[in-house]
């Protein structure tokens, strides 16, 4: 946001902050939901390399195909260990991992 608009905002009587503030978030928890969106933009992407549909997906993973696009966007309600599960079904690599997880900070 440029200076001057954040200026003129508080101005009024907005308060400018971050989503985490908003949120109430700890740092920890700031990195946690980081981590499950670099993971879930990374399930999507490589599942679209592969040319592989979401149902494929699912009957390759034993799961629904709402599952798929819940990991898909993060979800709060999948767990970081499905994520990571499915990923690895798709093929990730230990290294695709890790990139995944160190782009998330």
């Amino acid at each position: 946001m440029r200076k001057e608009k954040k200026e003129r905002l508080e101005k009024r009587g907005w308060k400018v902050g971050s989503a985490d503030d908003f949120l109430g978030l700890t740092p920890e928890e700031s990195k946690y939901l980081d981590l499950k969106i670099s993971l879930s933009e990374n399930l999507r992407k490589l599942r679209n390399e592969q040319h592989m549909t979401q149902h494929q997906l699912a009957r390759l993973i034993h799961s629904s195909q709402s599952r798929v696009a819940k990991m898909e966007v993060g979800d709060p309600t999948v767990s970081l260990d499905l994520i990571i599960r499915s990923l690895l079904a798709l093929g990730a690599t230990n290294q695709e991992l890790a990139n995944a997880i160190s782009s998330s900070t």
